[in-house]
């Protein structure tokens, strides 16, 4: 858990929590992949493995798909990091020397 700021009040995050259940991802993985330079949803399915499987609106208490969770943190945490031209090309950098893959 961590301490976070959000419009001037102190909130409590929990970095464990679960945000992909089919796939058993916590927040915690994707904010690294963010830092990393993660900065859309496809990024963050390619990094972490998280909404890349079918089975989340039954494993999920709320019934719904992670998609909707990851975009939040996307647009919540993403001010926190390096700016997204950056970041973006920090991830495409990443992506290829993991996978000698080019992305356009």
């Amino acid at each position: 858990m961590k301490n976070s700021d959000f419009n001037g009040l102190q909130v409590i995050v929990d970095d464990n929590k679960m945000i992909c259940y089919c796939k058993q991802v916590t927040q915690s993985p994707i904010e690294r992949a963010m830092k990393l330079g993660a900065i859309t949803l496809s990024d963050i399915q390619q990094s972490t493995g998280a909404c890349t499987g079918n089975q989340c609106k039954e494993m999920n208490p709320s019934v719904t798909c992670c998609s909707g969770d990851i975009n939040r943190i996307l647009n919540n945490d993403g001010s926190k990091f390096i700016k997204t031209s950056l970041r973006k090309k920090k991830f495409e950098n990443i992506v290829r020397c993991f996978t000698n893959k080019f992305i356009p």
